[in-house]
């Protein structure tokens, strides 16, 4: 029987289990689906389909720096117990030095790290770990030098914060420090231009909201919008913040000094944006012992 892509991806919806594991499964079952679950059952690939309906906010990023490119990745697990595996971080590690060669995350699922996907790869992880995990997203930067940082290091090149900053002149002293900064700050764009036009709408309503209810005058309300939309901007844009390390210079003049200009930064912290369920710390140990 052929094996069509809509075997694999039915198979894959119901198992969990990685694309090429779902092939290999309807390969050495003629196509039937219900011997190829059997199958990755024995093979305990189907675990993972158990794991996924679970909120995965803790794990690690990792950052990876070559050649004026660096990525960062972010791996997520239950726990922070998992999160401190040695075999957790090893893959976290390989997964994103093969990031560098990845246009996006669906490239890099894709990509092979010791002759398996890292799709694969994680799959396989759950299974053995008993934990949901997802390689939940990723950011790449490049730059005449890219400089990395991680805050809340668990090993070398990952932690709970990841901050990459591109730099146009080569001053490596210089864009840890930007890093620093941005990790401790986390500013939401780089400069005014590079904004979200949304983000600076709705402020601006909510300004002009809280100005009416002053009940001074149109003109004078409009010099308060627009002085307070120029506190917005410095204090949002990295490039006019106050530099953590020197207060009386933005980032921009610090860079100035330094010799060279910011021309991109990511950062990436493990969980934002998931909503996480609270537990105590002695439902995680039970949890964690249960698998």
């Amino acid at each position: 029987m052929a094996i069509t892509a809509a075997l694999v991806k039915e198979l894959r919806e119901k198992s969990g289990a990685g694309m090429m594991d779902a092939k290999k499964a309807l390969t050495e079952n003629d196509g039937d689906m219900e011997a190829a679950m059997d199958w990755l059952r024995t093979k305990g690939l189907a675990k993972a389909a158990k794991k996924s309906g679970r909120t995965a906010a803790e794990g690690l990023v990792a950052v990876a720096v070559e050649a004026g490119k660096g990525v960062a990745v972010e791996v997520n697990s239950e726990t922070d117990f998992v999160a401190k595996n040695a075999d957790f971080q090893g893959m976290v590690g390989s997964i994103a030095n093969a990031a560098l060669s990845a246009a996006d995350v669906d490239a890099l699922k894709s990509s092979e790290v010791g002759g398996k996907t890292v799709d694969t790869m994680i799959t396989d992880a759950v299974a053995t770990i008993g934990e949901n995990m997802t390689l939940r997203r990723m950011a790449s930067l490049e730059g005449t030098s890219v400089v990395s940082y991680v805050h809340n290091a668990a090993t070398g090149g990952m932690g709970k914060i990841g901050v990459l900053v591109a730099l146009s002149g080569d001053n490596e002293a210089f864009g840890k420090q930007v890093a620093m900064h941005v990790a401790a700050v986390n500013p939401a764009a780089l400069s005014e231009a590079d904004l979200d036009p949304a983000v600076v709408e709705k402020e601006k309503q909510v300004q002009i909201d809280i100005a009416k209810e002053s009940g001074k005058p149109d003109a004078v309300i409009e010099k308060m919008i627009g002085g307070r939309m120029k506190k917005f901007v410095a204090e949002s844009t990295l490039l006019n913040q106050q530099f953590v390390v020197n207060p009386d210079l933005t980032v921009a003049k610090a860079a100035e000094e330094a010799g060279v200009e910011i021309t991109g930064f990511a950062r990436l912290e493990v969980g934002e944006g998931i909503e996480k369920k609270e537990e105590d710390f002695a439902a995680e140990v039970a949890k964690t012992m249960k698998g």
